[in-house]
């Protein structure tokens, strides 16, 4: 069930904007127990939606590890992003018309800020298991350092303490493809379109590992023409994903929730990273993978060396980035052992 949380009151993000106040689109499944201790909150990455059963189905769903007939599954559509969520294309109330350009960055510290709101409107003073990929495993991270006692178990996938200038210049890159479109600065949903495509070309030779492209899109391999100067289904794949992404996203979203990213930096304001996710209570469980050449498994590892306790499973994949999405038979038997095992000790899988 998807819903719409309304916080009517001023919001005030850390680049000193103040809003009226905004609004929150999340998806429920299951229901919350007697003592509110069956919480499974669930962090989207970067164009998903709040409906973790459509983008994660080997993980969430009737059967699946997290199953709502026995977790209280949450996941919020992030601001920012065009499903359903305050975003550009919502109405800004001193003008009348959508935002649009004028959208403010959300940081994301400012976002996790918004859902402590609506973890309070709706009861919740306890989360079994967080878990979240890429960008949802900044948020999760944000969160369980600015609320240590909120959270039972913690599960960062594939994600970082503070993003790296490579990933910075990937995402300015992909800025660059939008602006060079002369259209993306009109004030209408479908501006930008093209600088869209080619920003999202960009974003998956982040996402992906040159093994998976040999797999999936080999020189021989027969395709459907969606252009006559696609020779190859490699440039092909290319083209057919960022027409996928124009048909569903919007162009200053995106170019906003890369800024979003940007500021992820845990230690800010914290002195220092280090001191940062000392803070982390939770029983951690650091996923992360080796072809992952976006968030390198080396920084997954020194999350597990820092956060107190925490434990590491490293995914051997041909998919890199997008492994997190693709290997969940794996992430799932991790998630058993770790949450079956109550003992402290530090537990170290290393390529399952």
């Amino acid at each position: 069930m998807t819903t719409l949380f309304n916080y009517t009151k001023p919001f005030t993000l850390e680049s000193g904007v103040t809003l009226p106040g905004y609004h929150l689109a999340y998806t429920t499944h299951g229901k919350l127990n007697a003592a509110k201790d069956n919480v499974v909150w669930i962090f989207h990455a970067l164009t998903a939606n709040s409906n973790p059963l459509e983008w994660w189905p080997g993980l969430v769903g009737e059967g699946k590890f997290f199953d709502p007939a026995k977790y209280f599954i949450i996941c919020v559509n992030k601001p920012g992003s065009p499903y359903g969520s305050i975003s550009p294309l919502s109405i800004n109330p001193e003008t009348g018309q959508p935002y649009y350009h004028q959208f403010p960055v959300f940081t994301i510290r400012d976002m996790i800020r918004t859902y402590q709101q609506l973890k309070d409107h709706l009861g919740i003073k306890k989360i079994f298991i967080g878990l979240g990929g890429s960008t949802g495993g900044m948020q999760l991270l944000e969160w369980s350092i600015e609320e240590p006692e909120l959270f039972e178990h913690i599960v960062p996938i594939a994600t970082n303490a503070a993003l790296s200038p490579w990933a910075i210049a990937f995402n300015a890159s992909q800025r660059l493809a939008i602006e060079a479109d002369e259209t993306w600065l009109e004030e209408k949903p479908d501006a930008g379109q093209r600088g869209l495509a080619a920003a999202r070309s960009i974003a998956l030779l982040s996402y992906r590992h040159y093994n998976g492209y040999d797999i999936t899109q080999p020189r021989d391999k027969a395709f459907v023409e969606l252009s006559k100067e696609a020779v190859y289904a490699a440039d092909n794949y290319q083209r057919y994903q960022g027409l996928k992404l124009v048909n569903r996203f919007n162009v200053i979203s995106y170019y906003r929730l890369s800024h979003s990213m940007d500021s992820h930096d845990v230690g800010r304001n914290r002195n220092g990273v280090e001191k940062a996710l000392k803070q982390v209570k939770a029983r951690t469980l650091v996923i992360g993978i080796v072809s992952d050449m976006l968030y390198p498994i080396s920084e997954q590892e020194y999350l597990q060396k820092t956060i107190p306790g925490a434990q590491l499973l490293s995914i051997a994949s041909d998919f890199g980035h997008d492994g997190f999405l693709l290997e969940y038979e794996k992430i799932e038997t991790a998630l058993k052992h770790f949450i079956e095992e109550k003992s402290s000790h530090h537990l170290k899988v290393v390529n399952q």
